[in-house]
């Protein structure tokens, strides 16, 4: 599967007791349930597959390709994959964090550059059909910039990390733990904070196949408890979320605990308040968000059409919430 990597021999092939969830090396509640195996505990007669992916880009391709159940997934390639005629068939089920500055552009301090205005004729890297790719382009349009003032580069995070080493890029917008590579030599000229803040705000979502509500949607309820323990344990257990998260991302602890600080992380009754995700029959102001997403990248040229409201409630899936996180 291009631009992924499992952590399993186990089969991605289909069956009615499996779950394959595609996460992110980025820390979140995520890394908790994955390092815990609070799932494996919970559903002993499911096999777990866990598998890494680099971008949102590469996980919209793989529930496209039917290899994922369930998987994290920002509110920009998300707002993506439900727009056009075909839309992928999954559905946010799940808010795993707010982006704030673990997400952010960095101009390298060698090309003098200190605001997002000054850099105009440089050339940015991001990773496309990202949030980061979207944040860069509100941060572009609020310093009244065109992409075609820039030159926008499409590059992985590691990728980025070369490229700025080599001094092939001047600036890139993207997250931990890039970019706090980056900030060792660059200038941070704003951040997903900021920018939400403006009113375009991101969030890593979590999302389900459609295929997997049909089948399994006890499996759903199950894995909405672990992840409410996970930012649960994230307030109650900061040093044990740390460690789980220092041993999945291979850093040190204080490495982790800097990290997890520049997240937001909501708690699970936020999660299903009407200000996120919302509850059964009520969708939150998540809808809005990410049809607001939807326009903005059709204006931008992004995407060929915004999906419409309908279109994206369509895409949420509600059933179970708030009682399953009792």
């Amino acid at each position: 599967m291009a631009g992924c990597s499992s952590d399993s021999a186990a089969s991605t092939s289909g069956g009615s007791k499996q779950l394959r969830i595609g996460y992110f090396a980025f820390p979140s509640g995520d890394l908790i349930v994955k390092n815990k195996k609070l799932l494996e505990k919970a559903l002993p007669d499911h096999r777990i597959t866990w598998i890494k992916f680099d971008s949102g880009a590469t996980v919209n391709q793989a529930f496209i390709g039917k290899s994922l159940d369930i998987a994290a997934l920002g509110s920009s390639p998300f707002a993506r994959g439900v727009s056009g005629a075909s839309p992928i068939p999954y559905k946010v089920a799940w808010v795993l964090d707010v982006a704030g500055e673990n997400e952010a552009l960095v101009a390298r301090r060698a090309t003098g550059v200190f605001d997002v205005a000054g850099l105009k004729g440089r050339t940015i890297a991001t990773p496309f059909a990202s949030t980061s790719h979207y944040s860069l382009l509100a941060a572009l349009t609020k310093a009244g910039l065109k992409t075609s003032d820039v030159k926008l580069v499409d590059l992985q995070p590691q990728a980025i990390l070369a490229a700025w080493q080599r001094g092939d890029i001047d600036a890139a917008y993207v997250w931990l733990p890039t970019l706090d590579e980056l900030r060792k030599t660059g200038t941070q000229l704003t951040s997903s904070k900021e920018i939400g803040a403006d009113g375009k705000p991101t969030l890593d979502l979590a999302v389900v196949s459609d295929e997997l509500i049909a089948r399994d949607p006890r499996a759903i309820d199950v894995w909405r408890k672990a992840q409410a323990q996970a930012l649960r344990l994230l307030k109650s257990d900061p040093d044990g979320s740390v460690k789980a998260v220092a041993a999945e991302l291979g850093i040190t602890a204080a490495d982790a605990r800097a990290q997890l600080a520049q997240g937001v992380f909501l708690t699970p009754e936020q999660v299903a308040s009407a200000d996120w995700l919302g509850t059964d029959g009520s969708p939150g102001r998540l809808l809005s968000y990410v049809t607001d997403t939807g326009r903005f990248l059709a204006g931008q040229k992004q995407i060929d059409a915004a999906p419409s409201e309908d279109a994206v409630r369509k895409a949420f899936y509600l059933k179970g919430l708030p009682d399953v996180l009792k």
